[in-house]
């Protein structure tokens, strides 16, 4: 104030010179922490919980401030008013920036080992959290910080383990041998939803399969020469009179060496190409069921990184695509190679490192979904329906209700939920919380009792000897499916 009395005020608002200390102040004094009193009726919003892979973007700035509107106005209103912040642990993003920040130092996972590798990623959340939290100050969210939760609290890794135990007794959690879509880069399965596909310039090789006794070949075509070594049948489709004589019969797999059956199968679209198709049911979902109606065998040529193995024969230790050139240029020198037509294809790409996915046959958990669908599709004819705003999209939930395919909740990680399972020769069993628990043995139930997985009693021995836990992760968006319910109970206080 000068010495007229004129208060001098700038010629322009500058917000960190009127914001600095206000949030701060605001959090001191408690003034978004919820009371939970019966004198007032209570309103929760749960943030979405961002993920500690990096900082936040425009979306979340956007998505929140409108939460934020929401919570203050009924605070306002006299509504006793949680905002709930948390954040998500995010398994395979995190994982996959942690490693790509090692591979910069020049070191692996495996370089580290499991526990720190751990340290690590722990190191990354407290560093992006924090980032996180300054950014929520940034924006003045008006978040109760006394209750905030993260994926990977206790709370919720106890719900997470009870949840996957209860679903397994109920028979809806299964751990089962199917195609999954592999990122060979990850070393991990992943989730339809973490897989994009994009359009890319193939190829399809056309390609002479001799039949066993001379009298001729078969005409297949593929997109994927490096999985020829896996083939162990090809199949026509019975109908087609081109074939009706071959039926039965076997084939010679060239590079190979290795007499093959000839089936017949409805797959087989016979006006598309040749009519006949190589199948490969470690590596095809569409194959994979051919050959179990066929029971045909399954053989997996490619490591887990997306090289061969020894069961592809001279191709061991070539990348995949380094396979496909060579068994390409070997049908080439032996004069079965026809032609090779370029080919738009789409093909998928993990969403976190962009590797092309590999169909993979692998023995995973998956959760059924056709029960669960059911309930979700009944649901929707009753007075509690849920209403779609706009309307058309209930018809876009109702397809996928009816098309969905039992959900692949497995994953080959080092962070996240471990799946309470413990294997000892061909017994699966579960731990229901990381205290004294019963644990129930696959079969006959019978109930044992561990302490992070020593099994102290079980029959005459007090140890189960050989027992280790697999490093298998439950996938991030099952976990997510408990983020609301469990947040409340735990962070209100709340038990079952």
């Amino acid at each position: 104030m000068s010495e007229n009395n004129e208060i001098k005020m700038p010629t322009k608002y500058e917000p960190n010179n009127v914001e600095a200390g206000k949030y701060e102040w605001w959090r001191e004094q408690n003034f978004f922490q919820a009371k939970i009193t019966k004198d007032k009726q209570a309103f929760s919003v749960v943030i979405p919980p961002p993920n500690v892979t990096g900082k936040l973007h425009i979306g979340h700035a956007w998505d929140v401030t409108l939460q934020d509107i929401i919570a203050r106005i009924k605070r306002m209103q006299g509504f006793d008013t949680l905002y709930l912040p948390g954040m998500d642990h995010a398994g395979i993003a995190t994982q996959a920036k942690v490693e790509e920040k090692l591979r910069e130092e020049g070191i692996s996972r495996y370089d580290l080992g499991r526990e720190k590798f751990i340290d690590q990623v722990w190191d990354w959340k407290e560093e992006y959290a924090g980032e996180i939290r300054k950014q929520w100050g940034k924006l003045g969210l008006s978040l109760d910080y006394s209750r905030e939760r993260f994926t990977l609290d206790e709370g919720l890794s106890d719900a997470v383990k009870k949840v996957f135990v209860t679903l397994y007794e109920k028979e809806l959690i299964y751990r089962g041998e199917y195609i999954i879509n592999w990122d060979p880069v990850a070393k991990t399965a992943l989730s339809d939803i973490e897989v994009i596909h994009k359009d890319v310039e193939g190829a399809f090789y056309h390609l002479k399969y001799p039949l066993s006794d001379g009298s001729g070949y078969l005409e297949v075509a593929t997109t994927r020469p490096e999985t020829i070594p896996g083939d162990t049948a090809v199949a026509v489709h019975p109908d087609d009179e081109r074939y009706q004589h071959l039926i039965g019969k076997t084939i010679i797999l060239p590079i190979m060496d290795r007499e093959i059956p000839i089936v017949a199968d409805e797959y087989v679209e016979k006006d598309f190409g040749s009519g006949a198709v190589k199948i490969t049911p470690a590596h095809d979902p569409n194959d994979f069921e051919v050959g179990n109606r066929h029971d045909l065998p399954r053989l997996i040529v490619m490591n887990e990184d997306g090289t061969m193995n020894a069961k592809s024969g001279k191709y061991e230790g070539l990348d995949r695509f380094e396979a496909r050139k060579q068994i390409i240029a070997d049908f080439k020198e032996l004069g079965l190679f026809i032609k090779q037509d370029s080919h738009l294809h789409s093909v998928g790409h993990s969403e976190r490192t962009g590797a092309i996915v590999e169909p993979y046959l692998s023995k995973q958990w998956f959760v059924k979904m056709e029960p669960l669908a059911k309930q979700a599709l009944d649901f929707q004819k009753t007075e509690e329906k849920i209403n779609f705003v706009p309307p058309r999209f209930e018809k876009t939930y109702e397809n996928w209700m009816d098309n969905i395919h039992d959900w692949c909740i497995s994953r080959q990680l080092w962070w996240g939920h471990r799946i309470p399972a413990w294997y000892h020769k061909k017994q699966v069993n579960f731990m229901w919380e990381p205290k004294l628990q019963p644990i129930w043995k696959t079969g006959n139930k019978t109930k044992m009792y561990s302490i992070l997985g020593s099994v102290l009693d079980y029959g005459l021995s007090r140890q189960w000897a050989g027992q280790i836990q697999k490093m298998k992760i439950i996938n991030t968006f099952s976990q997510q499916m408990y983020w609301l319910p469990d947040t409340i109970l735990f962070s209100s206080g709340f038990q079952e």
